[in-house]
């Protein structure tokens, strides 16, 4: 039997859930290896990755989540997650229906499954994330301008046409810039690891990641550091030399830039209320 959960209802354990005006936000934890069955929502929803890394199978497809990642799910989409040895926290948003059907009468509004890897989306949700957290008479005002602001950049990325045909050598040369993030690979090396030209390398991997090189290997060191951020007290320079970067000063500069804060902001975000200190502590 395929479960269809109504408006609320989640697996993981619910750390703070509150009604926003025609949303619900829930923040959740999931135990290392947890696993979801098979299941649907009435409500479509938005789930920003705070912490951990989870595997989804939805629509035939399966994908890797993990922090900074944005996932929007449609009404009634069918879908599992395993979670990995870490377990895992996520920041939910179901939508009331009734409010997207408003939208969509008047702007072009993507209907499918989307996935926002960092970048302004990420941003977006960890400030929808904040007002969440610390809410007060304005909330409902400011939760629906960055839901419509989400909506929005969403579905005009999502109109931005798919990159096709990857070939075997590039995806080779992704999967080692994800290997060595965090080591200074020059496009030479790259393109050598994978029997190409250099040139040939830069213009095919923009042509379907849509960044550089350079740009896909900053994503991945702030993403990395997002990590160390939520989970570890890890001082700062040393997350930035983990990450690749030169020093704490070119850390802090970069990581302000993407995620429009910086890391002792981020890591202080993560841990400002109650709940999340205390589940920390509980090494959930």
């Amino acid at each position: 039997m395929i479960l269809r959960l109504p408006p609320g209802e989640m697996y993981g354990e619910t750390v703070t859930s509150r009604r926003i005006g025609g949303f619900i936000l829930s923040e959740r934890v999931y135990s290392p290896r947890y696993e979801t069955p098979r299941h649907s929502h009435r409500w479509p929803l938005l789930c920003f990755v705070i912490d951990g890394t989870y595997t989804e199978t939805y629509g035939g497809k399966t994908r890797l989540c993990s922090p900074s990642t944005l996932l929007f799910h449609p009404q009634d989409e069918l879908h599992e997650e395993h979670f990995h040895d870490h377990g895992g926290r996520s920041f939910i948003v179901e939508i009331e229906p009734k409010w997207l059907e408003r939208i969509r009468e008047r702007v072009s509004v993507a209907a499918g499954a989307g996935e926002f890897s960092g970048g302004a989306l990420a941003g977006l949700g960890r400030s929808l994330y904040r007002e969440f957290a610390s809410p007060d008479d304005v909330s409902p005002l400011v939760v629906e301008g960055l839901m419509l602001e989400i909506v929005a950049k969403a579905s005009r990325q999502a109109a931005k046409p798919a990159a096709s045909g990857v070939p075997r050598w590039l995806e080779q040369a992704r999967e080692l810039l994800c290997a060595r993030f965090a080591e200074r690979l020059t496009l030479d090396e790259m393109a050598a690891a994978v029997h190409v030209h250099p040139v040939h390398l830069a213009q095919t991997f923009h042509k379907h990641y849509g960044c550089t090189v350079g740009e896909y290997s900053r994503r991945l060191r702030i993403e990395f550091a997002c990590h160390k951020l939520a989970i570890t007290d890890t001082p700062l320079v040393d997350i930035a030399l983990a990450a690749g970067f030169c020093d704490q000063s070119h850390f802090t500069r970069t990581f302000g830039r993407h995620m429009g804060l910086s890391p002792a902001e981020f890591r202080k975000s993560l841990r400002s209320t109650p709940n999340n200190a205390a589940n920390r502590d509980n090494g959930k």
